[in-house]
Parts: C-alpha cells; sequence; structure tokens
C-alpha cells in the first residue's frame, strides 16, 4: 500500500511539473535567440510548434507575427 501511495504521489508530481502553463514563453524566448544568431531555418520551426501546441495563447499570437516576417525576409 505505501508502495502504491508512493508511485501516486510521483506520478502527481511529475504531472504537475508538465504543465508550465507559461503558453510557449520558453520556445518563444528560444526562438528569439535563434533568430538572434542567425538560425532562421531552426526558428521558424519552435515558432510553428508554439502555433501548433499553444494556439490562443499569447505566444503563438507572437509567433505567428515572427513566421510572417521571416517570410517577408526570405
Amino acid at each position: 500500500m505505501k508502495q502504491l501511495l508512493m508511485i501516486l504521489l510521483l506520478s502527481f508530481a511529475l504531472a504537475l511539473s508538465a504543465c508550465t502553463g507559461d503558453g510557449g514563453k520558453q520556445l518563444y524566448e528560444t526562438a528569439k535567440f535563434e533568430e538572434v544568431q542567425n538560425n532562421r531555418e531552426h526558428a521558424r520551426e519552435l515558432y510553428e510548434e508554439i502555433v501548433k501546441n499553444h494556439p490562443g495563447s499569447e505566444y503563438a499570437k507572437k509567433a505567428e507575427e515572427r513566421l510572417k516576417e521571416l517570410k517577408v525576409k526570405k
């Protein structure tokens, strides 16, 4: 019983840690850094991931704007 409780608690903790709720903030910051490093292709991939995985978030809107800008610069 004690072992089962520990497994449940660990599972719960892992589930909570996966839900940061930042709406793609870390990915967005990484994508911006990739742009600064002139790695536009990787930045584009990260922006697309944000739009796909965090639709409707503040960072999805920002990522869509950056994707439009990157297409213009091509």
